[in-house]
């Protein structure tokens, strides 16, 4: 022990006398709290608050240099503070110095790590052992420190693509989906969307083997329609590798990113309406992800897709686009009419014109295939086509019936998430392939006319001169309730706030605080940020608004739910705060 008089920024705190009559000690220099234990004659502080869920630390033992926290037995090795169990942090250590029976501490020690590199160290970590409470507390840490959420972002996105051998899926989507509601959602919920998307990247990744990366192709001087050609073949065959390394090739040669598109598209409208519209959703979620994280990590992002795309099921092999009626026949041989169509000027100004949503919404296949190649061939641009026949999926799922099967929600929605896709991504490919999946999409809305029979009818809002705000208490109440007469209720309120001149941005608030305090599943954050998306991307005043009505009615069939993912998000930002969880344990 120290013989001399420790500098001025030890602090005296207590006595060896007091420490071994009480065992441990509680000392509070500053602003800290300190724990002050003995172990084979050496004294040791640390932060008196586990760094797992705050409990006091005196409150533990100590048994050969290890303190172990009584309430999650979480143990930390007492000089460095380093912890045993990956659930937990490393506690903090502080230095000691004993002179005259006195020990004195250091409350200002130099940091292991800054806190940014600390949180995002720990983030990481919680992605590895896919702990929500480690997660939770990262996300909320990094943005303390004032971090954008971009680097969450990138440091899921990172792990996810490269610990999933099956590549992207519905965690990473998730991710791009709350990427995307981030904005849009009130600014104490922007966390729990970061916390919600990458929570369930780690638990898609949970238990998987890496995805090992391909190396790209070596050919030099290869134009980008060659490679095109080559990544449709490999996909074409399934072979996963081989579409790998010509993707890869593309990136690190800078092909343009309307090119990579075109590549994507390309390939996920070969065949039709692919694993149930997801493999298009998939390749539009992955663009916007790097939107936000930037074109650099395209090496590591876009690969991903492969090896869903090479393997995923194709609509032509379902019965339902083969019988009664062929359906896959019909659009196949109308996709031989396309490119040729497509060559005609665009008609920027150009508008649904009369009957063509009635023709859509229909039941006769034939009909509403010739009526948009008539549009094709007439210049419709292709955004403003996707854009009506995305009202029409959007109309499916405002009038689905509550007495059909629960899970058919899950039928009218893959379709609205599809041709959400297809939308968003008319504006980055720029070939004719993209008017492919405006007709398979135009097909799964006929497919899904049965879950509209008897339609529930589009809200006609009443008492539009109501405050908007009572409207939406009342609106908040039908996320609150199991019932199906919730569902009609909640989008008749959204109708009638709409109708009342409503702020939709305070709108799309609540009915995000709605969604992230749920533990809903992958489609109904989809359904959400679609029609958030939809809202926002549609020109035609008269399709905006059923699409937060159908949505509303979506969110209010799915909720509520347990909300543990909500109750593991409050732990951590109380324990941010620096809240004695213990002493209220029973109620959280």
């Amino acid at each position: 022990m120290a013989t001399q008089v420790p500098s001025g920024e030890f602090e005296p705190v207590a006595t060896i006398d007091e420490l071994e009559e009480a065992g441990s000690l509680v000392v509070r220099p500053g602003d800290r709290s300190i724990a002050i234990f003995e172990d084979e004659d050496e004294i040791f502080a640390v932060d008196n608050r586990c760094p797992h869920m705050g409990f006091p630390l005196t409150e533990g033992t100590v048994d050969d240099g290890i303190l172990t926290c009584h309430w999650h037995h979480a143990r930390f090795e007492l000089s460095c503070g380093d912890t045993f169990d990956p659930f937990a942090d490393d506690v903090q250590t502080y230095p000691v110095e004993v002179h005259d029976d006195t020990i004195y501490v250091h409350p200002d020690p130099e940091r292991k790590a800054d806190p940014v590199t600390h949180w995002t160290e720990r983030l990481e970590h919680g992605l590895r052992e896919n702990i929500g409470l480690v997660i939770a507390k990262s996300v909320i840490g990094l943005e303390d420190e004032g971090e954008p959420p971009e680097r969450a972002l990138a440091t899921a996105s990172t792990f996810g693509t490269q610990y999933n051998a099956d590549g992207w899926g519905s965690g990473m989507t998730t991710l791009g989906v709350m990427a995307n509601l981030y904005d849009a959602v009130s600014p104490d919920d922007r966390r729990r969307a970061l916390n919600a998307g990458i929570s369930e990247v780690a638990s898609e990744c949970a238990g998987q083997p890496p995805f090992f990366a391909q190396e790209p192709l070596s050919a030099t001087d290869v134009s980008p329609e060659q490679l095109t050609d080559w990544f449709r073949h490999n996909v074409e065959v399934r072979d996963t590798d081989g579409a790998e390394r010509v993707l890869r090739a593309a990136v690190r040669a800078d092909v343009s990113q309307p090119h990579i598109a075109n590549m994507l598209v390309g390939a996920a409208t070969d065949h039709l309406y692919l694993d149930n519209g997801h493999r298009l959703d998939f390749i539009n979620k992955a663009f916007e992800l790097l939107d936000k994280i930037g074109w650099e990590h395209a090496d590591e992002v876009l690969p991903s897709l492969v090896p869903g795309l090479a393997d995923a099921r194709r609509a032509e092999e379902r019965s339902s686009w083969r019988q009664p009626i062929d359906l896959a026949g019909l659009l196949f041989d109308t996709y031989e009419e396309l490119p040729a169509a497509a060559t005609t000027p665009r008609d920027d100004e150009w508008i649904p014109p009369t009957g063509l949503i009635d023709t859509l919404l229909g039941d006769d296949p034939s009909a509403i295939v010739e009526a948009l190649l008539e549009e094709v061939e007439a210049g419709a641009p292709a955004n403003l086509l996707a854009e009506t026949v995305t009202h029409a999926a959007a109309t499916r799922v405002a009038q689905f019936g509550t007495s059909n099967e629960f899970n058919d929600w899950n039928t009218v929605h893959h379709t609205y998430s599809y041709v959400n896709a297809v939308h968003a991504l008319t504006a980055r490919a720029d070939n004719w392939e993209r008017y492919r999946g405006i007709l398979d999409g135009a097909m799964s809305v006929y497919l899904d006319r049965f879950l509209n029979m008897p339609p529930a009818p589009i809200p006609s809002p009443s008492n539009i001169d109501r405050d908007p705000e009572a409207v939406l208490e009342e609106l908040m109440e039908c996320f609150e309730v199991e019932r199906d007469e919730e569902v009609n209720r909640a989008g008749q309120l959204t109708a009638q706030y709409l109708a009342a001149d409503g702020d939709v941005d305070v709108l799309k608030r609540k009915l995000g605080k709605a969604l992230l305090r749920e533990d809903v599943g992958f489609h109904t954050r989809q359904n959400v940020e679609a029609a958030f998306a939809q809202y926002d991307r549609t020109t035609n005043a008269e399709f905006a608004d059923v699409h937060l009505v159908a949505s509303a009615r979506y969110l209010a069939a799915h909720t509520p739910t347990r909300r543990a993912g909500e109750q593991t998000y409050r732990i951590a930002e109380r324990l941010n705060r620096g809240e004695r969880i213990h002493e209220a344990a029973g109620n959280d």
